[in-house]
This record gives structure tokens, C-alpha cells and sequence, in this order.
């Protein structure tokens, strides 16, 4: 399969960007054209079930990238990855040696972490609304959660808008279509010889500070900041101040 995708930008380094889980590629429109005229190639896409990216069949999220970066004759990239786009760009850097040149992780997931009684109950009662067949409830509910106090009302409409989208894919589907998480050991943390930024949110569910600090004091090369004015979603946030973050990152 193809991910749906665009590409912005000629420049000799590439940067793709990978959408968390409430998302699909709009939630880049703040930073893709801006990257590109930084000087980078900029590809953003939708992973599969996200998006404009059906959901056919089991699939390993990285390999879905790789299999992309091939289709645009792509041999390296920095990958920038936000909540679980996160943890999908740490895991294409373990599974994919040697095609990542950096990683950019903005409030980014983990699949081993064990989740706080606040994610629990956040799941419970998405599960339940689900479950009920109350959609637009179950996704107000994310807009609610991952979305910081700067977000403005586009933003939290887009959000609305994306979120839906996901469960309109997902629902349906059957569970032999779920995707393959890639372990990540604290070994492969510590081979990565990559830089690395680490960012998080101030205004965030505590479970990714822990994430980040955990990603922080593991990988050899990672830069740590703090967003104190950020929740889970600062692409969305505050747009241009993201793509101002990861314009320095990238530039050094």
C-alpha cells in the first residue's frame, strides 16, 4: 500500500512528519510549507487508518514509511513525530538503522509505557461512549483532552474534524487489520546515535513528561525541552513557535 502523502520543498535533506493519533497530515498545515522553505524536502502523510490511508489489512506502521520513503526514492530522514507518530518514528529508527539522520519528538507516546489512572479513565469512557455509538461525544472528548489552552477554535475544529475521521476508518474495521507495535527496549534507546529533541508539554497529561524523560535519559544524543505553555498538540498549538523549534533543531 501507498500512504496518501504530500511533498513540499527541493532541498538536499528530507523531513517527515508523522501525525499523532487523534490526527492525520493536516495537523502539519503550520509547519509543512514553512520547513520546505527553510530549505528541506518535506514529505507529511496519512498513516494507514488515518486520513486519506485506508485500513486493509495488519500492517507495521514503520514499515508503512519505509515502503514510502522507497516509493519517493528516499534513502534518509529526519523524522518528526507527534504523540504516537512519535513513538512510529522511534520504532522505524530501531527497526530501520541507518535511514533516520534525526528525531524530532513532540509530546510523544511510547506502546510499553504502563498508562496513569487519568489515561485509564480517559479510555474507559471513550470506550464506553463508543461503545454507545455516541461518536461526537467520544470525540469532544479527545478534543477536550489533548488539546493545550492556546489552541484556538480552528484548531480544536480541525481536531473535531480529524478525530472523527478516525473513527470513521477504524470502527469498522476488523480486528486482524490492527497494527503491529515494534518493541523498543531500553538497548535500542540507548544504540540510537542520532540527535534526538525531546519535547513536551507544561499543560499535558503527566504521562508524556514521564515518556520524554524516559526518552531523554536513555538516548545518548537527546536535547530535552519543556513547553510550559503547551498540551498535548503544540503543531496545533502555537504553530509558528513549533515550526520555529523545529527549524533550529533541524538547522543544527
Amino acid at each position: 500500500m501507498t500512504l496518501a502523502y504530500d511533498v513540499a520543498g527541493d532541498g538536499p535533506s528530507t523531513v517527515l512528519l508523522i501525525h499523532s493519533g487523534v490526527c492525520d497530515r493536516r495537523m502539519w498545515d503550520g509547519q509543512f510549507h514553512d520547513l520546505a522553505e527553510a530549505g528541506h524536502r518535506v514529505v507529511r502523510c496519512d498513516l494507514r487508518g488515518f486520513g486519506q490511508t485506508p485500513i486493509d489489512a495488519s500492517h507495521v506502521h514503520a514499515d508503512d514509511l519505509r515502503d514510502l520513503l522507497d516509493h519517493l526514492g528516499i534513502e534518509r530522514a529526519a523524522l518528526v513525530g507527534s504523540s504516537f507518530g512519535g513513538a512510529v518514528a522511534v520504532e522505524f529508527a530501531v527497526r530501520h538503522p541507518g535511514r533516520v539522520t534525526a528525531l524530532a519528538l513532540l509530546c510523544a507516546a511510547a506502546h510499553e509505557h504502563e498508562p496513569s489512572a487519568e489515561l485509564l479513565e480517559f479510555n474507559a469512557r471513550e470506550r464506553a461512549l463508543l461503545i454507545a455509538g455516541d461518536i461526537a461525544a467520544a470525540t469532544e472528548l479527545n478534543v477536550d483532552l489533548w488539546l493545550g489552552p492556546d489552541a484556538d477554535t480552528a484548531a480544536r475544529d480541525l481536531v473535531r474534524r480529524m478525530q472523527t475521521r478516525v473513527f470513521e476508518l477504524m470502527l469498522p474495521a476488523p480486528d486482524e487489520f490492527d497494527s503491529v507495535d515494534v518493541e523498543v527496549t531500553e538497548k535500542d534507546l540507548a544504540a540510537l546515535d542520532i540527535p534526538v529533541l525531546v519535547a513536551t508539554g507544561d499543560k499535558d497529561v503527566p504521562d508524556f513528561t514521564a515518556i520524554g524523560d524516559r526518552y531523554a535519559a536513555l538516548i545518548p544524543a537527546a536535547r530535552r525541552v519543556t513547553l510550559d505553555w503547551a498540551g498535548h498538540l503544540p503543531a496545533l498549538e502555537r504553530p509558528e513557535e513549533t515550526a520555529r523549534l523545529l527549524r533550529d533543531f533541524l538547522a543544527a
